[in-house]
């Protein structure tokens, strides 16, 4: 069998001779690599922050209605399935930001040796996880901080 490596394109020049070119190696033939997964999970969140940018414009739309409106989009928000959401979206932003200001990093010219690659993708991976989990933890202390003043609000009167 031949190796795919070694298949040929047969091809012409603009002068009609015939050339052979090599084809494009398949997916088989490259090994998963951390920075190849975090290039394609980059483009990846970029698609999830849109899509989270239109519920956000859906939740000030329905703050916008009035107080009907906004109370049923808190009461999507505020259970623990709109809330994971939340931070899937939250988390997702966070590694797009990470991600573009690694590809910034590359577009100046700097930090693409192999080397340098394979030691970046851990620290992005790092970065992404620390800021998204403080992040994620003071969002979620002051929302349980507005709730329980809320209730006691709500006990008083």
């Amino acid at each position: 069998m031949q190796d795919i490596r070694k298949a040929l394109y047969v091809g012409s020049r603009s002068d009609g001779t015939l050339i052979e070119r090599p084809m494009s190696p398949h997916v088989q033939v490259y090994r998963y690599r951390l920075s190849m997964v975090l290039s394609i999970s980059n483009r990846i969140t970029g698609v999830i922050a849109t899509a989270g940018a239109a519920l956000g414009v859906f939740w000030l739309g329905a703050a916008a209605k009035g107080p009907k409106s906004f109370a049923t989009a808190r009461k999507v928000t505020g259970n623990p399935l709109g809330q994971l959401v939340l931070v899937g979206w939250l988390a997702s932003v966070v590694y797009h930001t990470v991600g573009g200001i690694r590809h910034l990093i590359w577009d100046a010219g700097y930090r693409y040796d192999k080397e340098e690659l394979n030691k970046d993708g851990p620290v992005a991976v790092g970065v992404t996880a620390g800021v998204s989990t403080v992040l994620a933890a003071a969002l979620l202390a002051v929302a349980g901080c507005r709730r329980s003043k809320r209730a006691k609000a709500g006990k008083v009167s």
